[in-house]
C-alpha cells in the first residue's frame, strides 16, 4: 500500500493477445463485426466474457464498469465473430464521461456487421428504446433477452416477447442467460448467418485487440469496484504507469484516479488492509490470464474533477 505518486515514466510497448494482418482462411469462410449494446447492467460484459470463452471485459454491479469499447474475438469452425463490447448508454447526466461514453456506443455502431441489443428479460423501458434508436436504420439487430434464469415464470415471458415486433422489427429473438454455456453456443450459430464471407481478420487463437497493458488497467479496476461496493462513485479509473516484461515476470505500476480526498481514505482502508486486498485479487487474476508471475504496485491519486474534464478523459484513454 502506498499514497504517495509514482514518478511518471513513458508508456510501454507491449503486444495484445491478438494481432491483424494477413491471415489463412478456409474456403467459405465467415468473418463479420458484432456490437454488443445495451442499457448499464444487462449483463454485457458477462455475454462478452461467455462468447469469447475467456474473461477480456470487467464485471460489476456498479453502473458504468465497461468504459472502453473492447473487442473480443472468437473463432469457431469456419466462422470468425469479432465482438465489441460498449459502455451502457446513459440517458440521466449530461457531463463529460457520460456524453464521452455515449459517442463510444454510438462510434460502435457505425460499421457493424450486426447489434445485439441485449436486455433484462421481461423487461424493455426508455432506456433501453434509447439504446435501440442508436442502432442505424436497416442494420440487423438480435433482441438478446438476457438474465432468463431470473424470471420466476417462464409462461410470463410469451406475452412480453408478442409484444417486441410492435418495438422494432428485430432480425432474432433469443431468451438465454450468459451463465449458461449452451445457450451462448445457441446465441453463436443464431448470429453465424449474419457474418459476411469474407477472410478472418485475426489468427483463431486470438481473443482481444487489447494490449495486456490495457487489461490490467481493467481488472484493477474491476476489484476496485467489487471491493468498494456502493462506497465509491463510479467516477474513478486506474492508470497504469510502468509495465515492464522481464525474465517471465511483470512489473506493473498502477495510479487509481479519484475525485475527492475522501474517496482515498475509502480505497486504502484500515491499515491499507482495503488497498492490500484490491493489489492482491488483481494480481492473481492477472497471472492467470497473462501466464507470468506479476509484481503490481498500486498508488491512490486524488485528481479533482477529472470526469468533468475533457484534457483529463483524453489523456486517461477516453475515447
Amino acid at each position: 500500500m502506498a499514497a504517495a505518486e509514482p514518478p511518471s515514466s513513458p508508456p510501454v510497448d507491449e503486444s495484445s493477445l491478438g494481432a491483424t494482418g494477413p491471415v489463412a482462411s478456409p474456403p467459405g469462410a465467415r468473418c463479420g463485426l458484432v456490437a454488443i449494446v445495451g442499457r448499464p447492467n444487462v449483463g454485457k460484459s458477462t455475454l462478452l466474457n461467455a462468447l469469447v470463452g475467456q474473461k477480456i471485459s470487467i464485471t460489476s454491479a456498479k453502473a458504468q464498469t465497461t468504459r472502453h469499447r473492447i473487442t473480443g474475438i472468437r473463432t469457431r469452425d469456419g466462422a470468425q465473430f469479432v465482438f465489441v463490447d460498449t459502455p451502457g448508454f446513459q440517458t440521466r447526466h449530461a457531463a463529460p464521461l457520460n456524453r464521452t461514453l455515449n459517442r463510444t456506443v454510438q462510434a460502435a455502431l457505425a460499421d457493424v456487421d450486426v447489434v445485439l441489443l441485449v436486455v433484462e428479460a421481461g423487461r424493455f423501458g426508455r432506456a433501453d428504446e434509447a439504446v435501440l434508436r442508436l442502432v442505424p436504420v436497416g442494420k440487423p439487430v438480435i433482441l438478446v433477452a438476457n438474465k432468463l434464469d431470473a424470471v420466476r415464470r417462464r409462461a410470463d415471458l410469451a406475452p412480453w416477447l408478442r409484444s417486441m415486433p410492435d418495438r422494432h422489427a428485430f432480425a432474432e429473438y433469443v431468451p438465454m442467460s450468459a451463465e449458461r454455456r449452451d445457450d451462448v453456443e445457441r446465441l453463436l450459430a443464431i448470429v453465424e448467418p449474419y457474418l459476411p464471407e469474407q477472410p478472418w481478420l485475426y489468427e483463431p487463437d486470438a481473443l482481444t485487440d487489447r494490449s495486456d497493458r490495457f487489461l490490467a488497467a481493467e481488472l484493477v479496476r474491476e476489484k476496485l469496484f467489487r471491493l468498494t461496493g456502493d462506497e465509491l462513485p463510479y467516477t474513478s479509473t486506474v492508470v497504469i504507469e510502468q509495465y515492464e516484461e522481464e525474465d517471465g515476470l511483470r512489473r506493473i505500476a498502477a495510479s487509481i484516479v479519484v475525485d475527492r480526498e475522501a474517496h482515498k481514505g475509502m480505497i486504502i482502508g484500515s491499515g491499507g488492509e482495503r488497498l492490500k486486498r484490491i493489489g492482491s485479487e488483481a494480481r492473481q487474476e492477472l497471472e492467470s490470464l497473462l501466464g507470468a508471475k506479476v509484481f503490481l504496485e498500486l498508488w491512490v491519486k486524488v485528481r479533482s474533477g477529472w470526469a468533468d474534464d475533457e484534457a483529463h478523459l483524453r489523456s486517461y484513454g477516453y475515447e
